[in-house]
């Protein structure tokens, strides 16, 4: 079973937004801060606190390409402002989810998705926002069989497009977070800590062909949710509560 959790948090009582969200799952704990000016992206951070490759953190600076973007409603939004393949994928996503949050003023947003391991090329992976199921696939290899208007729809072609132009914004916005759980969950029972370095695809910052050789597999950074979903973003909560134990930068210090 592979698990995520995202939590969006806006700071109260601020008269531009300041928003925090925190990402963890098997493979991954990031967090990004964004403060919103007069309608516009003013600042923003991320950082890796658990990274599958040495050069991932060093992503974070890339979020500065978003700066001065207008706040949207839309997360994936922030895919026509910046060249997704020279971000990390995860941190960037992170930070369209605060920057709609942002946009619309939503106070706390929580995402929690899980998806089983794969028999004969099938799974069936969920998602519940703020605690109540909203979505639910069938997925056989890379196409959703179950339920319509899903049905035929492929996670890897075109699916953006067309959630994007299809669904309400906030389903959409989900099956985005969705479809992306579901393809990072291929990553769960291979022998991921063999790998050197980050393969030369092309697919994120890490992955580019010019630094892919310098981004060491940090071993043992893959960790097991299956049975402990409460661990996840656990260390994440007084951060995203403002509180003065959490820290005030996207590291908590």
């Amino acid at each position: 079973m592979f698990r995520r959790r995202i939590i969006v948090s806006s700071k109260p009582g601020t008269a531009q937004p300041l928003v925090r969200a925190a990402l963890e799952d098997d493979f991954h704990h990031f967090r990004v801060e964004v403060h919103g000016m007069d309608g516009y992206v003013a600042h923003i951070a991320g950082c890796a606190l658990r990274q599958p490759y040495t050069l991932c953190n060093a992503a974070g600076a890339r979020l500065e390409a978003l700066l001065g973007m207008p706040l949207s409603s839309i997360a994936h939004e922030v895919t026509r402002v910046a060249d997704a393949s020279e971000q990390c994928t995860h941190l960037f996503e992170l930070a369209g989810l605060a920057i709609a949050a942002a946009a619309r003023g939503i106070a706390r947003r929580q995402y929690d998705i899980e998806v089983p391991m794969r028999v004969t090329g099938r799974t069936v992976p969920r998602l519940a926002r703020d605690g109540v199921d909203v979505l639910a696939w069938t997925v056989q290899d890379t196409v959703i069989a179950a339920p319509a208007p899903y049905a035929g729809v492929d996670l890897n072609r075109g699916m953006a497009r067309w959630a994007l132009s299809t669904l309400p914004f906030e389903e959409a916005e989900a099956a985005l977070v969705l479809r992306r759980c579901t393809g990072i969950s291929r990553g769960r029972g291979k022998p991921l800590d063999a790998q050197i370095h980050a393969s030369p695809s092309g697919h994120c910052y890490s992955q580019q062909p010019v630094r892919a050789m310098q981004a060491l597999r940090v071993v043992g950074s893959t960790w097991d949710f299956a049975d402990t979903p409460e661990a996840l973003c656990a260390d994440d909560l007084a951060w995203l509560a403002f509180s003065a134990s959490g820290g005030e930068g996207p590291t908590g210090e």
